[in-house]
Order: structure tokens, then sequence, then C-alpha cells
């Protein structure tokens, strides 16, 4: 059964636990005063003008505080609206002005003056009421007795009741007078909605709301909606995103009792729940029930995504906001952990879906960039391993300046920041007075410059060709002596090449080119084609990555981030992307390029190929694509033109007719005889014939089984 860990029932009764709001009868506004003060509320709305503030020749009243408070405003016992109580705090603001020329005005002037200090005070506050379906002006006018005035003191308060406003609705309240003596009060408030225990048994627009259940049960999340067969509901799944924007997932009209099953991947602590029935001007209520979820939060992380954007700047992408800081560290060629670059260089604050700049000169394969939340490291990505290559055999020089153009140079290693000219056993020290001449020659990059100190990248390769030259001399000759060896045995010699030889062929195959194999799942015999295909292509030197065979990793990690990680593997070490279009895969690749939001919300899960089309597509729009990609298709299942023209900047060859062409391209610069490259051809189509007929026979007839994978097995 599953165990609910989060209840929304907006049909349950009274809590005991919260004090019900006071009720108003009858649809009359009112005003009163604190003990002492006299008010009068205008009848009617005015216009809301404020005008502009004027300086006071004597005391006048203005408002100091604006306070609310809940109220029910009932036409029935069960029949209320939600109204607010809005109470007004007053002081006395300014001074009596003597006369300026007491000889021209005498006594006259004196008497004057006591005569305005014995009477009382009078003031026009006016209240300002907004939201999204209410926007109300009301004017009270409020007297005070001269024994009350003292400048600078408060007087007492003005209630107004009450204003109506919508569940849920954020208000917003202005207090001024008229005239204006000082910038209006102004107050912001969010209304309850029908969740709330205080409103739900009074407002009858709550009574129509359905129960809903969340609950877990293993890998699945079910949404049960319980509503009569004749209710109609709408229900929505968004994302409540960075400053209260919702960005939209999932949207359904119902009918009925529903439950709908979500995946656990599915579930991001933004991931919020509306509900509302479909009728006018119905009240809709909002949930957001998995913020404090732990897999949720594990989910936020891996979808979000670090993304490159040329020159200088990047961008966290992720479904929610994260509290996260982001720094630079560098990976060396050699392994290890990347090292942040902090100091010289400062961690930032990280805003998600907005673009960044990183305060660099240049930029360099081997510096990645590193995200953390709560001093825990959640993501790193060498992001311009794509653009500028693989990692580098450089030196990563860090200049300290200090007070008095004092300066102080230090190589990054693994163990720390090794002083130039130190006298410790490290490569950097070793070589250390080689690498300041690089510095001052100009052979070094540099990649920070800053008031505190500078970032330099010294390429290493010509001193670590020389530390191996003398390695292998010594391999070289070892060769010799052992080939002289074997000449004194000739009887053996002949076996020893023939077992040589397997070796290599064995260790060719095992070290083969690298191929990341994509397609659109249309249905299950193409994916016993996509499965014979690559099987076929594993007899050959090739090392095959298909989705196919990664059923639990895609499960685990996602679509997203399987692809990523394949794609960087595969391009690093000098691999092919292979296209393999299908009626399927064309449609969707004209998707994106008209409607990317739709074209991918609508696929499976472990559709590797969807996921892809972020970054295959921009490849091929930024020419990045030749010697990267080669596509292929069927051309028993596709015709020849219906591939879309933005992919032929790479060879597209159908299958079987073409696969020498198609074989030559995968396997790179190391081509073999053409007599090896034909029989290796015949060896692939004999693999996909079987096949490729059991997906062209009409239906009805008995199919045959396929391979899923090297071992003719699937690999989930």
């Amino acid at each position: 059964m599953p165990v609910p860990w989060f209840l929304l029932s907006l049909a349950l009764g009274r809590s005991p636990a919260v004090l019900p709001l006071e009720r108003l009868v009858g649809p009359q506004n009112t005003a009163r005063c604190s003990p002492g003060l006299s008010c009068h509320l205008w009848d009617g709305d005015l216009l809301c003008l404020p005008g502009n503030i004027v300086s006071p020749s004597g005391p006048v009243l203005v408002p100091t505080h604006l306070q609310t408070e809940l109220m029910l405003r009932c036409h029935q016992e069960t029949d209320c609206d939600l109204c607010v109580r809005v109470a007004v705090h007053l002081a006395v603001h300014g001074h009596w002005q003597e006369p300026k020329d007491e000889e021209q005005f005498g006594r006259a002037g004196d008497s004057e003056l006591e005569e305005a200090r014995n009477a009382s005070l009078q003031a026009q506050v006016v209240l300002s009421f907004n939201s999204y379906t209410t926007a109300r002006c009301v004017l009270l006018e409020v007297k005070v007795p001269a024994a009350f005035v003292q400048p600078g003191q408060s007087v007492g308060s003005v209630v107004f009741d009450c204003f109506e406003a919508a569940l849920g609705a954020e208000v917003q309240i202005w207090s001024y007078t008229q005239p204006m003596y000082q910038k209006e009060l102004n107050f912001t408030q969010q209304l309850p909605d029908c969740k709330g225990h205080e409103v739900r048994d009074s407002i009858q627009s709550c009574w129509a709301l359905p129960w809903l259940n969340v609950s877990a049960d293993g890998d699945d999340v079910y949404l049960v909606l319980d509503v009569s067969k004749e209710q109609h509901f709408g229900l929505s799944l968004y994302w409540n995103q960075v400053e209260n924007s919702v960005k939209h997932w999932w949207h359904r009209n119902l009918t009925g009792p529903q439950n709908i099953t979500l995946n656990h991947t599915d579930l991001v602590p933004c991931l919020c729940i509306q509900v509302w029935p479909l009728e006018p001007d119905s009240t809709r209520t909002s949930i957001c029930p998995f913020r404090k979820d732990a897999r949720a939060h594990r989910n936020l992380w891996r979808a979000a995504q670090l993304q490159l954007l040329p020159p200088r700047g990047w961008r966290l992408d992720a479904p929610c906001s994260l509290p996260a800081e982001a720094t630079l560290c560098w990976q060396a060629l050699g392994g290890g952990p990347c090292q942040p670059l902090v100091p010289p260089m400062t961690r930032e604050n990280v805003t998600v879906n907005k673009a960044l700049e990183f305060p660099l000169l240049e930029g360099h394969p081997n510096l990645c960039v590193q995200v953390s939340s709560w001093e825990k490291l959640q993501l790193q990505e060498c992001l311009w391993s794509d653009s500028l290559g693989p990692l580098k055999d450089d030196m990563l020089l860090v200049e300290t300046r200090g007070p008095q153009d004092n300066r102080s140079l230090c190589a990054l290693e693994p163990s720390g920041c090794t002083p130039l000219l130190s006298r410790t056993t490290t490569m950097a020290a070793h070589l250390g007075e080689h690498l300041l001449q690089d510095l001052q020659s100009g052979q070094c990059l540099q990649l920070w410059n800053d008031d505190l100190g500078a970032l330099w990248a010294c390429p290493m390769n010509k001193y670590t060709h020389q530390r191996w030259a003398l390695v292998w001399l010594a391999c070289l000759l070892f060769a010799a002596v052992l080939f002289l060896l074997l000449l004194l045995k000739k009887g053996h010699v002949k076996g020893w090449l023939r077992l040589l030889k397997e070796d290599v062929h064995v260790g060719a195959a095992a070290r083969g080119r690298a191929a990341l194999l994509l397609y659109s799942a249309d249905d299950e015999g193409f994916e016993c084609l996509v499965g014979a295909l690559a099987s076929a292509l594993c007899q050959l030197p090739l090392r095959v990555a298909v989705d196919l065979w990664s059923r639990r990793e895609l499960s685990a990690h996602g679509p997203l981030a399987w692809f990523h990680a394949q794609r960087r593997q595969t391009l690093q070490e000098g691999g092919v992307v292979i296209l393999l279009f299908s009626p399927g895969a064309v449609a969707l690749c004209h998707e994106w390029l008209q409607d990317r939001a739709s074209a991918l919300g609508a696929h499976s899960a472990h559709d590797a190929f969807a996921a892809s089309l972020n970054c295959v597509l921009p490849d091929f729009l930024q020419g990045r694509a030749p010697g990267r990609y080669v596509g292929a298709y069927f051309d028993s299942l596709l015709r020849p033109d219906a591939v879309p023209a933005l992919f032929r900047a790479v060879p597209v060859l159908a299958l079987p007719s073409q696969l020498p062409d198609f074989l030559r391209a995968l396997q790179g610069p190391g081509i073999p005889h053409p007599g090896r490259l034909g029989d290796r051809a015949e060896q692939v189509s004999q693999a996909l014939q079987p096949v490729l007929d059991s997906c062209l026979r009409p239906p009805g007839t008995p199919e045959t089984g396929c391979e899923m994978g090297p071992e003719k097995g699937d690999r989930t």
C-alpha cells in the first residue's frame, strides 16, 4: 500500500487549534476611533490621487503605522467572504510657528497663536486597497482634541471595516492624508486560500474543491484526485522558480476520480500542484509538497547543468533556485582532484538560469567550474574541453602581489602550491628556473590578472619529452637485445610471430575507436534493428555505446546526464558520434527546430536522442560537426531526401547499400586493406539483413528474435 507523506484534504472539518475569525454581518462599511478621537467615514469610494508633498504651517496629523486583521463578512451563517480590517495609527507632525515680526503683530498675533493652539486638529486620511480583483479608495475624517496635540506624539488610531478580497490574493494597502505632508505608507499582505482552516468552513467556494492525496510507493509517486464523476476539475503541475516566476510543466482537465503516477526522478523541490473547479472565477489552490523531500533535492542537482556562454560567460541551468557558490579550479592532465583557485580568486554566489561571467582574460581546457552547496561539492564541469580540446600538459603558475610591489610565484601541484626556486623534490621546484625563463620570454599564457595577483599557464611538453628521451632510448635498446636473442632461436620465431599477431588483433579490437550511437526509439522492431547494428559493429575494432545497453544508468542519472558523459568521453578519445535517422528521429529534429519546448517534453525518460538535441543541433549550427559526427539511415525505412539538410554537413550514408563507406568513416585514419573492409561490410550486412527483413515483414507474419547487445542480451 502507498505510504502517504503529505495529505491535503480541502473538505476536512475545522481544526480545534485554529481560532475562528471575527464575523461581520451586513454589507455596510464602518469606521471607529480610539477613545478621545472622533471620526467619520465618507459615503462612497473616491478617486485616489495622492498629489505632491507640501510643508505644513503648524502641527498636522500623519499616518505612522498600518495594521491589518483578517475577518469574515457574512451574508448568511455559512455564506461569507474574506475581508481585511485596516487600522491606521496617527501622530502629530510639525510645530507651531512663532510670528516673524512681533512688533508689527503685537498682542493680536499672540492671541491668534493661542487660539490656534487651543483648537482641535483635523485630518482627512485616505486608505487605498488593491488586489488583482479589487481596487478601492475610501476617505476617513479624523478630529483630535487640543489636549491630545503634542508634537511628535501618537494620538491613537482609526479602524476601517473592511475591504473584501479574493482567497489567496496578494493585496497592497496605502495610506496618506489630503493634502500630503509626508510619503504615503504602504503594506503588502498575502491572503490565505482554501487550505487555511480559518476560512474553509465558512466560504462556500472552498467546499467544491477536491480531496488531493500525494503518496509514495517505491519509485512511483501518486496524485489521487477524489471527486465525484459529475464534477470537472483542472490540475496543473508547475515549477515555482526564482522570484516567484512560474514555468508550467503539465496541465490536464479531469473528470471524476483520477490517479496520476509520477516517476520519482521527476520530483524537484519547487514542483507544485494547482487544482481548481472548471467554473468561471473559481478558486485555485496550490501546494508545493516536495520542498523538504530528500529525493527531490537529489534530483534537482542531477538535473542541474553548467553551460558555457562564449567567450567567457557561463550559466547554471536548473528547474529550481539553488543555494550555491561557484569557483574555478585547475584540473591537471595526470588526474587527481581539481584544485580550487581560492585564493587568489573568490567564490561567487550563483543565481540559476542567469548568465554570469568569469573574470578571465583567456579560456583554457584545464580550467573547470565547481559548484558547491553548504560546503559540499555538487557539480564540476570543464566547460572549455569541447571548444578548446582535451586537457593540456600545462603548469599553472600563481602570482601573488603584496604591498610595496612585493611579488611571489608558486606552481600549483597536487601537493599544493610549490614556490619556484625552492629546494623541494617536486617537478615544479626542479624546473623552477626554466619556468621563470618561459614566463619572462612570453611563452606562458596569462589567464587572469587582478590587483591581488595573476594566473599563468606554462606548457610542459618540452620538459616532458626531455625527461622521457632516455627512457625511450633504454626501451629501444632492450627491444634490440630481445630481437637478437630471438634470432638465436629460429625455431621459436615463427610461433612467436603467430602469437604476436593474434595479440595485436585482440588488442586492436579491445582498443578500437569509440562510437556513440544515437537513435530515436520509434518502436520495438526498430530497437531490435539498432541492437543488431550495434552488436555487429562491436565485432569490428569499435567500442560502441548505445542507450539500449544502459537502461539502469539512464534511470539513475537521466538521459541528458548519460548523453553528456558519453559524448564527452567519446570525443576526448577521438571517437565519433553516429546519428541513426529514422522517421521518428527526422520528425523530432523538425519539431526541435520549430518549437524546442514542445519537441522535448513528450518523450520517454530513456530517449537519449531527444535529450541529445540540445547539444547535437548547436554543433551543426555552429560548424563543429565535421570530423565528430557520421549520419546513417536504413534505405528501406527512409528516403534519402528525408534527412534534414542541416545534417548534410557530415557524411549521411544508406545502410546496408553503403556499408563499406560507412565503416570507412567510422574507423577513421587507420583504414584497413580494401579487401578486409569488404569482408567486414559483408559480415555486418549478414547480421543486419534478418532483422531488417523482420522489420519489413507484413503484420501477422511470425517474427524472429533479435539480439539486443554484444552478448545477445539486453544490458538492463
